[in-house]
């Protein structure tokens, strides 16, 4: 496998591989990988978070997923140089504490002094949406940029922001939430409490949303047909798998939204480049065309002679890992 050079690397430096673990630590799973300092993977390992349960046992859990990675790579586990972990929820990053996570109920706990006792190893931590744009501005699509904004379209709008090459997180690390900036006055309920979140008309969540109620009002949709007669099969394709007229008004009102919120981020910090990840982002071009055609009518800068990248991102779910793994280019 030839390796994904990064930003940094010096040609002439020695050839001698340096290792580091990631750890993703989700909702759902645990995904723990080793990687070198160019963003290849070497081994892998995944197990069940099972949460909501003591931190301890999913942490415990975490640290045996990473010797694990090392087993199945071949790499004894004493030449891993450090450990980063992308997790969700509100990191300290003084106390190196998990401050909260609604997803795993998290109060406060302690991952970086546990983790670095089970395992002996430097750790680094951050948000996973942070982490994931890390892993895209490392060694992907952003590798060539020294200024990326990256979305992820999920259950949630995530997103990371890197400025000058380094992760921009807010004065006390929990900032770059794009996802809860307003796009709708007194709009749709998010879960932070607030309306007309970018997340509540953006998200995965959001488009499935719509395309239900989109269905009720047109029974003779063919996203009926797609779906087996059942509204509970709709998913984050079903809009843009169908041709219908109530269909495409799913798809022109979801990228509308989209379009705002990116349009949005341009304006404030005009990035070189704006990565689009998450499971909505496989739509491809059915998604770029007409979010970049908004934007070059509507962003601020519209008539400079630079403008704004915006493109897909290139990792997929390593994108969290890769990052994780290389959280310490981050300190540099």
């Amino acid at each position: 496998m030839k390796p994904l050079k990064f930003k940094g690397v010096n040609e002439d430096a020695s050839n001698t591989p340096r290792y580091f673990a990631g750890i993703d630590l989700g909702g759902t799973n645990i995904a723990a990988a080793i990687v070198d300092e160019y963003g290849v993977i070497y081994g892998r390992s995944k197990r069940k978070t099972n949460a909501p349960r003591p931190y301890n046992e999913i942490f415990d859990d975490m640290a045996q997923c990473a010797r694990d990675a090392a087993q199945e790579s071949g790499i004894e586990f004493e030449e891993i140089e450090a450990v980063g972990i992308g997790c969700p929820g509100s990191i300290d990053q003084e106390t190196g504490t998990i401050e909260f996570s609604n997803n795993l109920d998290f109060y406060n706990a302690p991952i970086v002094s546990y983790m670095q006792e089970a395992l002996g190893k430097k750790i680094y931590v951050e948000n996973d949406a942070n982490a994931a744009a890390w892993g895209e501005f490392i060694a992907g699509s952003g590798k060539n940029y020294d200024n990326m904004v990256m979305i992820t379209l999920g259950t949630g709008v995530g997103s990371g922001i890197i400025i000058d090459n380094k992760l921009m997180c807010g004065s006390f690390g929990k900032g770059a939430e794009i996802g809860h900036m307003t796009i709708v006055v007194n709009g749709e309920k998010c879960t932070c409490g607030r309306r007309g979140c970018f997340e509540s008309y953006a998200s995965a969540t959001a488009l499935v949303k719509m395309t239900k109620e989109a269905m009720k009002k047109n029974p003779e949709s063919d996203m009926w047909k797609l779906c087996n007669g059942k509204l509970s099969n709709a998913n984050g394709t079903t809009a843009f798998k169908s041709k219908d007229a109530a269909a495409k008004k799913v798809v022109k009102d979801y990228l509308g939204y989209l379009a705002e919120g990116i349009i949005n981020v341009i304006n404030i910090f005009e990035p070189k480049i704006v990565c689009i990840g998450g499971g909505i982002s496989h739509e491809g071009r059915k998604i770029l065309v007409p979010v970049e055609k908004k934007i070059k009518k509507y962003a601020y800068n519209r008539f400079g002679k630079q403008q704004t990248i915006v493109e897909l991102a290139s990792l997929g779910n390593d994108a969290g890992i890769i990052g994780a793994a290389l959280l310490w280019k981050n300190e540099k």
